[in-house]
């Protein structure tokens, strides 16, 4: 069939104001096919559209806000209108008769049809709700495409000429509206497609009239797909058997907004409905989705077809499918067959936190199974579908030979945090994803709560802090966001998903359980999810939940979730008087950004004389208390339970620092932690000298706690970091000043390195400390660690990997091996070979820290290309690569020249695309490296990520970068000219 068109061109003003330009009459000819019709205009552009009036067109053209070039066509056809600017070949639905109307009959025909706000609208409108999903859906794996049905039973709730709902980039070939669930009359739908807000307009064809309010319809809609290339919606994901055969997973991942992507529906959290899900498949695969499957059924052509029981109320972002040869050795987790033997462990932490969230919230789990899928490509962690919860193979797979104590903790914490999400998240939704924190910064949270009582050999608390500490770093900068935090389109709801909706909505509820006491807390939550079971909530209604027991935390906690950043509480003890102020704590130091803030302030201290927990709750910027007696020293903020800092004054740092130096176990060890974090960050903000924050970490050299351990090297090693990369003039004098940070660093934990045994002896925080300093040894060419690593590294080798490595000191072995060309090139064969994930993901890692620029080039590409590493892995290559000295500039360089291509594969707003941005930069500290990054920045457009927040974070922390190295590195260099020499790490390290 040919189809003929004539398209009319006009502009769009900023104003809104139109211009109209009436071209030529050009015939064009245009393949159809049975799927839908391309419109294609001479210059490329494409668009769809299924008969929408002009009526339309002129009264909505007003929502752009900058000048647009668009399209009209009018063909036999139909109507179409496009963007000149779309790049992506659009598809329209092919009536089966229609006339060809010259361009003056088109204009006295045109009629009004769709209301002018409905572009208007980045959310849908709430005239219509969905109450029943039936869907059908067929991948086919070979050709790597799907197609669909969906029938949804609908309440209408205002009268309404169309019904909005989303939709990206499938292709609908019908859409009908039945009057009621057993009518009869199937009522043909026009078609308005909406790409720009991802939404399509259905409304009856001819002018059938509005949608009566409390009218039942059902809508029916046959839809189709390519799979996706990347990481979300319905996706492709594939893995090779131990003979290298290439096998292909079709899976979903919805959140947030991508369950549009698979099959057109509400895809908003507070539409939530009911689904009944049927896959087809090749008798070859096996299917899973939420809900337990009922039956089978042969289909004629040999298909069958899986069908599963209907869910529980859930939105749109929580259903999932997958199809797939995956084996399930274990009740209900799946993997790849030759992996299936590496499941046991997640199955038993699954069922102990499922008994123990069911006992803890008294509300048993909703659905009659759980499954837990590791999926071969994914690009988040893990996702929470409500009976189907799906992980990266490194998230859910564990060998006790192979995996280290790090892997089983983190494994743990996974699947702990994805099981909280059937409660947190599934059974209580919230309203909109302004407030994804009661989602994700629950789950965040009770991963800590479950896994200290279900796994206490794990020593879960030790960690809770580093959470706190990972969302201050952004929460300090003037481009963080409030926890609860306006957003509208998908990708600004994609950027929430970061450190201050999960961790620091994890620290805040730490904070309040810590206030309230842990069973008034838990009292809260309990009623919290009863009562909005199977509904959506806002923040203020978590809050309500406590007034039962007399407690009105609403107004201190929206100081924590309304306003962004955090304070920094100042102490200055005069005799038994303590004098308290608040102040934001930013680090660009405008006073415009600070001044206006307040918070409610759960203060708690101990002090010389007493070990009792005392509480004080500061609402005012600034007020006084008073102690029973003269003390010592006062310690705020015990075990860093509350989201603050604490900056003394008066000699109160003098007395904390002598009482680290004399008898440090005198403070917890979240309180030592607390302080190293604290002395820091001060510095930065100009409370404290940077020699005070030096004399505090000489300490160390007697620490021996995984915490401040961790702590202390977190705050040192970056200072050696920002100088690495600085590329001083005076080479030689550059170099040496490198060599001395370099020096005092591993002398501060020499003694403590030098008594890790190359074993996988010891508790879990033992060996994860053993873990860390013998990389960092190794890494930093101390002489006894790379000679020990060297030695096993050779035996491992000269056995052709036989020989075994304990897994939790394998990554500085490794990292040892990858400095040579002929070691390197081993590590990537076993990398290739290698069935288990946590061995993959340690050779990557040693891969990246190798001296050899011509290789880390090879695994940044190959990465991108995704044959021989995951290109999910990307993120965490491109950020490793770049903390490497041989490989900073090719990581940035790599960034650029990418960027368009990256934001393809990992979508616009990500947190992967935000991963990549600021670990990449993070470390700069020069003009000439900030005048690089803000020129490019500067050249993105709207589409391609200018004025994401992850740029704005990456150009304040190079500012600061850049005056904390001008101000601080003379101070440096004289106090380790006071203290040195010390002793260097024996060889060149990176």
């Amino acid at each position: 069939m040919e189809a003929k068109l004539t398209f009319l061109h006009f502009t769009v003003a900023p104003s809104g104001a139109t211009a109209w330009t009436r071209t030529s009459k050009q015939l064009l000819a245009v393949s159809a096919r049975r799927s839908g019709t391309a419109l294609r205009t001479p210059g490329g552009a494409s668009g769809y559209c299924s008969a929408p009036t002009l009526s339309f067109i002129t009264t909505s053209l007003d929502i752009f806000s900058s000048s647009y070039s668009w399209v009209i066509y009018w063909s036999n056809l139909g109507l179409s209108l496009c963007s000149r600017d779309l790049e992506s070949e659009m598809h329209q639905m092919v009536p089966r008769r229609a006339l060809l109307l010259p361009l003056p009959l088109l204009l006295l025909f045109a009629q009004p049809r769709f209301a002018a706000d409905t572009a208007a609208r980045a959310r849908l409108p709430e005239t219509v709700r969905p109450l029943l999903y039936e869907l059908l859906v067929q991948p086919n794996l070979t050709s790597l495409s799907f197609r669909g049905t969906v029938r949804v039973q609908l309440e209408v709730l205002q009268d309404t000429e169309e019904i909005v709902l989303h939709s990206k980039e499938l292709l609908i070939s019908r859409a009908e509206l039945q009057l009621g669930p057993r009518g009869l009359l199937l009522l043909p739908l026009q078609v308005l497609e909406l790409p720009a807000l991802e939404q399509v307009a259905l409304a009856p064809a001819g002018g059938g009239g509005p949608l009566a309010r409390g009218g039942g319809y059902v809508l029916h809609v046959d839809f189709a797909g390519k799979l996706s290339d990347s990481f979300h919606g319905f996706y492709r994901s594939t893995y090779r058997t131990r003979d290298g055969e290439e096998r292909v997973v079709a899976a979903t991942h919805f959140e947030p907004t991508h369950a549009r992507a698979a099959f057109p529906c509400f895809d908003e959290p507070a539409f939530k409905a009911n689904f009944s899900i049927r896959v087809r498949r090749e008798p070859r695969h096996m299917s899973l989705s939420n809900m337990p499957k009922l039956e089978s059924v042969e289909l004629p052509g040999g298909l069958l077809e899986d069908r599963f029981d209907v869910s529980v109320k859930m939105s749109t972002y929580l259903v999932a499918f997958i199809v797939s040869d995956f084996l399930n050795r274990y009740i209900s987790v799946y993997a790849a067959p030759e992996k299936i033997d590496q499941t046991e462990f997640a199955l038993k932490a699954a069922v102990k936190l499922l008994d123990f969230y069911d006992d803890y919230f008294g509300i048993p789990y909703s659905l009659p199974k759980q499954d837990l899928a590791a999926i071969p490509d994914f690009q988040s962690g893990a996702m929470e579908n409500w009976g189907l919860t799906t992980y990266r193979e490194s998230g859910l797979l564990f060998d006790p030979q192979k995996s280290s104590a790090s892997d089983k903790l983190s494994i743990t914490m996974v699947i702990a945090h994805e099981l909280a999400h059937q409660w947190f998240g599934n059974l209580v939704t919230m309203q909109w994803w302004n407030d994804l924190w009661l989602n994700e910064g629950f789950a965040k949270f009770m991963e800590f709560v479950s896994v200290n009582i279900t796994n206490p050999e794990l020593e879960v608390e030790d960690y809770f802090l580093s959470k706190c500490f990972e969302a201050m770093e952004v929460d300090a900068l003037s481009s963080s966001h409030p926890v609860s935090s306006p957003v509208e389109d998908p990708a600004e709801i994609r950027e929430i998903f970061d450190d201050v909706s999960y961790d620091k909505g994890a620290c805040i509820l730490n904070m309040l359980r810590d206030f309230l006491t842990p069973e008034v807390f838990k009292r809260g939550i309990i009623r919290y999810l009863r009562r909005y079971s199977y509904q959506n909530t806002v923040n203020a209604q978590l809050w309500e939940s406590f007034a039962k027991d007399g407690l009105d935390v609403h107004e201190m906690m929206d100081t924590w979730t309304l306003q962004e950043g955090f304070p920094v509480v100042t102490v200055e003890v005069r005799g038994r008087e303590v004098r308290l102020s608040q102040e934001r704590y930013l680090k660009n130091k405008e006073p415009s950004q600070s001044s206006k803030f307040l918070w409610h302030i759960p203060l708690t201290y101990i002090t010389s004389r007493s070990n009792t927990v005392h509480r004080f709750l500061l609402k005012t910027r600034t007020d006084v208390l008073h102690l029973p007696e003269e003390v010592e020293w006062v310690k705020f903020n015990v075990d860093m339970r509350g989201y603050y800092i604490v900056h003394y004054e008066a000699g109160g740092w003098d007395a904390l620092v002598s009482l680290l130096q004399h008898n440090h176990t005198a403070l917890s060890s979240n309180d030592r932690t607390s302080l190293i974090n604290n002395v820091f960050q001060l510095v930065s903000v100009d409370k404290v000298p940077l020699d005070r924050a030096l004399d505090l970490s000489l300490y160390l050299s007697k620490e021996t706690e995984i915490m401040p351990v961790t702590q202390g090297l977190s705050e040192l090693v970056p200072l050696y970091k920002l100088m690495e990369k600085r590329d001083m003039e005076d080479v030689e004098n550059h170099s040496s000043a490198l060599s001395v940070v370099q020096a005092y660093i591993v002398n501060l934990f020499r003694e403590l390195i030098e008594r890790q045994s190359w074993s996988d002896e010891g508790s879990v925080s033992q060996r994860m400390l053993r873990s860390y300093l013998l990389l960092f040894a190794c890494v930093r060419g101390h002489a006894p660690c790379t000679r020990a690593a060297g030695e096993l590294f050779r035996k491992w080798k000269e056995s052709d990997g036989t020989v075994s490595v304990p897994s939790d000191v394998s990554l500085a072995v490794y990292s040892v091996g990858a400095r040579s060309e002929e070691g390197w090139d081993f590590l990537l064969d076993k990398y290739r070979r290698s069935l288990y994930s946590s061995v993959k993901s340690r050779i990557k890692t040693a891969l990246c820290t190798s001296p050899l620029g011509h290789k880390l080039q090879w695994i940044l590409e190959q990465s991108l290309e995704g044959e021989v590493l995951k290109t999910q892995d990307l993120p965490y290559v491109l950020v490793s690569v770049s903390r490497n000295p041989k490989g900073y500039r090719r990581a940035w360089d790599f960034l650029r020249a990418n960027w368009e291509r990256l934001l393809n594969k990992f979508d616009l707003g990500s947190p992967a695309i935000a991963h990549m941005v600021t670990g990449v930069t993070g470390q700069f500290s020069t003009r000439e490296m900030l005048e690089e990054v803000q020129h490019f920045f500067s050249s993105l457009r709207k589409e391609t990520g200018a004025g994401l927040r992850c740029l704005q974070q990456a150009l304040e922390s190079i500012e600061e970068n850049i005056r904390w190295m001008d101000k601080n590195l003379p101070l440096l260099k004289a106090w380790l000219d006071k203290r040195g020499p010390f002793e260097g790490p024996g060889d060149h390290g990176l």
